[in-house]
């Protein structure tokens, strides 16, 4: 089960990588569509069956989901310069 926790979060870190190189401004909408879409449903591909139940599985995927939310919240475009 452990080796399908980590197949899962390694297609969805890529896809989230994908979505970060092509999509230079996202908003929250957009990402939102984006996130359900593609990279929510690698997440929780058959979770029902191999149900994580170990901490690692879960921080593992977890990981993934804090990665993906901090683009979501504009943080990549969101980069100011403070003027002194």
């Amino acid at each position: 089960m452990h080796e399908q926790c980590m197949q899962s979060a390694k297609k969805a870190q890529s896809v989230l990588g994908m979505v970060k190189r092509h999509f230079k401004k996202i908003d929250q909408d957009d990402f939102k569509a984006l996130y359900n879409a593609y990279i929510r449903p690698h997440l929780e591909y058959c979770v029902q069956a191999w149900s994580p139940h170990l901490v690692k599985d879960i921080n593992c995927l977890e990981r993934i989901q804090r990665r993906a939310s901090k683009l979501g919240n504009g943080s990549k475009k969101r980069r100011h310069m403070r003027k002194d």
